[in-house]
Parts: structure tokens; sequence; C-alpha cells
């Protein structure tokens, strides 16, 4: 692991000047883009003593933050509320106060457009608007997922038309954000952090940032291998999934079940992570990530088939669930189309609000394609646009005992802790369930239908 070397002498007084303010937390934190990342890294940097601005696009966003009224699981209420009741955390949509900010952190989305080729806009437009205000002792880091060369091919020639030089004027580093919705184990604080500066004056301030918030911040030779390091993790989890998604598919054609597989191989206590099947992926990392290398390989003459075809299975899962219900129906003597079906939830992984990318979109676009009639429950998503640009409109309706009677299928896409599988069963005619989240059900078996 590479060591961060101290580089900074006398000579170098404005990076020594704004290094100084980092480690007595007297540097203003500015952090673009108020969202799952965003936020949480906020209040993390304002408790610890550093004076924050958040900068948004959202006004209704701004006004919640500067109100204490917080919209992010991973915050806790009262941490916010008492961070702006301090004035120490406060919103804006005026990005000329990027001027007073001494650290400016970019926290915005990196979608996929509609031909699957990275969306790195917000990252551009965020580059602009601090380009106009960039001044000498300032420190930029981004920590959107981004492909390798993003903040070298990218960020930097937008910096540095205002004449200001990189790793003496300003400093540039990419430190990739490892959020993970709704964990109680890891949060901002404990979890590691990589990062890699422009230069090693960028990284020793860059480093020394994050080490007043962080537990463990782990340095790498440059913002690319930082990039990589972020997408790896994710195209890691993407590929493993993926294997097991195929094994789903065989077993299914085997007559083998494939949770008990999963788990039995699970026992082993060495050379085996445990990954589960589902009905496809979700999130803002796993179902896009891959996408950002594989587009960017293609630049050097490259083609990542494994990557590909791993994500070619994890959206041919979705198709599965659909082929699972119909067949399920079929023993039922009933066809998907008008068959009322009542998913239970929609969210793309468990006890979280937050559907980006959840498979239960796709699938359920497809059921109302086939005819079906769709519905759905979900405490933490109230309404949904089923997919996209999908016309469908759906809000959650009340899990009511009459609700799962009526229902010709409940499909259970997100494994809830809250719902009381005992009771849905109960209570269904069928069930068919993708998470194995009725594992624990041992009354009316004969209902469950599992993937």
């Amino acid at each position: 692991m590479l060591e961060v070397q101290q580089v900074i002498t006398a000579a170098d007084s404005v990076a020594k000047a704004l290094k100084d303010k980092v480690e007595q937390h007297t540097a203003r934190v500015g952090v673009i883009g108020l969202g799952y990342v965003g936020l949480p890294l906020a209040v993390e940097k304002g408790k610890v003593g550093f004076p924050v601005i958040g900068f948004d696009i959202n006004s209704a966003r701004v006004a919640r933050v500067n109100a204490g009224d917080n919209y992010i699981g991973d915050v806790k209420d009262s941490e916010l509320q008492d961070l702006v009741h301090q004035g120490i955390l406060t919103a804006t949509t005026d990005f000329s106060r990027l001027a007073e900010c001494d650290v400016v952190i970019i926290c915005v989305p990196t979608p996929l457009t509609v031909t699957r080729d990275p969306d790195i806009s917000y990252i551009a437009a965020s580059t602009e608007q601090i380009a106009q205000y960039l001044r000498s002792g300032q420190l930029i880091t981004l920590e959107s997922t981004t492909y390798p060369g993003t903040t070298e091919e990218v960020i930097l020639p937008l910096l540095t038309k205002s004449g200001l030089q990189v790793g003496k004027d300003f400093f540039l580093a990419f430190s990739p954000e490892r959020v993970d919705p709704g964990n109680k184990r890891f949060s901002t604080k404990n979890t590691s952090k990589v990062v890699g500066g422009v230069t090693p004056i960028c990284l020793e301030i860059a480093y020394a940032l994050y080490t007043q918030t962080i537990v463990n911040v782990v340095p790498v030779s440059s913002p690319a291998a930082a990039e990589l390091t972020k997408v790896f993790e994710n195209t890691y989890r993407a590929v493993n999934i993926a294997m097991v998604n195929e094994l789903m598919l065989l077993c299914d054609r085997m007559g083998l079940d494939i949770w008990e597989v999963v788990e039995a191989a699970g026992t082993k206590p060495f050379g085996i992570q445990t990954f589960y099947p589902g009905p496809g992926v979700g999130g803002h990392c796993i179902p896009i990530d891959p996408f950002y290398l594989t587009w960017k390989a293609r630049e050097y003459d490259f083609h990542t088939r494994f990557i590909e075809l791993a994500g070619e299975i994890n959206t041919e899962v979705s198709y599965y669930v659909i082929n699972k219900i119909t067949r399920a129906l079929n023993e039922h003597n009933k066809s998907v189309k008008d068959a009322a079906i009542l998913v239970l939830g929609v969210a793309y992984k468990k006890d979280i609000d937050d559907v980006r990318e959840s498979p239960a979109l796709k699938i359920m676009e497809l059921l109302h394609g086939w005819g079906a009639k769709v519905s759905y429950h979900d405490p933490f998503i109230p309404v949904v646009e089923p997919h996209g640009g999908s016309t469908v409109h759906l809000e959650s309706i009340p899990l009511t005992d009459e609700k799962l009677a009526d229902a010709d299928c409940v499909l259970i896409l997100t494994d809830h802790s809250i719902f009381d599988y005992d009771h849905v069963v109960a209570k269904a005619k069928l069930v068919v369930d993708t998470r194995n989240a009725t594992k624990e059900v041992k009354q009316n078996r004969e209902r469950i239908v599992k993937i």
C-alpha cells in the first residue's frame, strides 16, 4: 500500500496554509450535491467542527437542509438539526459561494445514457461552476463514481483554464464514495476511504482532509487508480451475482433449490464469499459502474467480455421472474393477462427508501405490458413510475387481508424486514418469492414458489 510522503515544505506556502486549515478544522468545506453521498459527508465534516456549505440545484432540498429536515436514512435527524441550529452547516443554490470554500467536494450523480454510455454531465457542470470561482488555496475532490481518467481528463482541463496551476495554486484529487444505504454497521466514518491525488502535494492535502473524519484512509498512486478501484469493487459484485443468477437458471431446469445450494456452499470457512440470486440488480452502483469500465476499455481496443456477459445475465433474470410467474399462474389455471398481481417491495434492496435502478420497476413494467393488473405495497416507497419514461403511475396501497386474498399472485421483489411473511402466505392464494423471504414460513408452503 502506498504511503503518503510529507512533501509540502515552507516554500509551498499555499499548500501549507491549506493543510494547516484542514488539520485545525478551520477550512470551509463545500459539498456539491446533497443526496445519499453528499449530505452524510457534509454532516460528518460538520460534526468535527468544519464549517460546511452544501450546494444543490434542487431548491426544495436546500430548504429542507436549512430547516434541519432530514431526508437521508443514513443521517441522524438530531445531528443534522444540531449542525444547522449551530450555524455549522448551511445549504444554498448560489454557486458563487464556492469562492468562500477552501475545500470543494463533488458528490453528484453519474448515471448512464439511454445507450448505456457514461453520463458525466453532472460532473462537468459542477466543475464548470467551480472553475468560475476557483481561487488559489483550494482543494477540489471528486467522489462521484466514474471511469478511470475522469479527474485528469475532464476536471483538470476545465480548472486549469483559469490559469492556476494544479499542485501549486490549487489541488485536485479523487476519492470514491463507498456508501451502502441502510447499512447499520458501516457508515461514512468507519468505511475505509481510497484517495488518489494528481500530484504528491494534492495527495498529501486530500489525505489530511479525509483522515480528519474517516478511520482508515488508503492512498493510491493516482486519481485513475482510485477511479478504477471503485469501479472494480462494484464490477466484482456484479460478476459474482451474475454467476449465482446463472446457477439459479440452471437449478430451475434441474429441479434443485438454488437457495439451499448457496447456503450450503457458504458454510465452507475459506475460499468462498456468499452471493445470493434475485430478480435482478439495482441501486446506484452495480447496474451502472461496470458499464463505465466497458466503455472506457474500448478506448484501449479492449472488450470486457466477462463483464458484459454478467450484465446480460443480470438483465435476463428479470425476464426469468416473469416466466416463473407465468408458470405459477398456469398451475392455478390463470394467465398473466388480467391477473391481479400484488408486488411486495419495490426498493432496490431491503429496508431502504431508494428505488433507483430497482429490478422491480422493470418487472412491473413487463407485467403491465402483458396485461396484468399490477399493484404494489412498499412502506418506504409511496409512489413509483415503473420504468424510465413509462406513463404508468402507481401508488403504494395498504397491505390488507382483503388485498392479499384478492391477488392472483403476491410477488415478493424486496424482502423488507417489516413484512409479516407468515401472515402474507396465510392470506394469499399464491406467492412468488424472489428473495427467499419466506424461508422461515412453516405453514402453507404449497402456496410458495421460489425462484
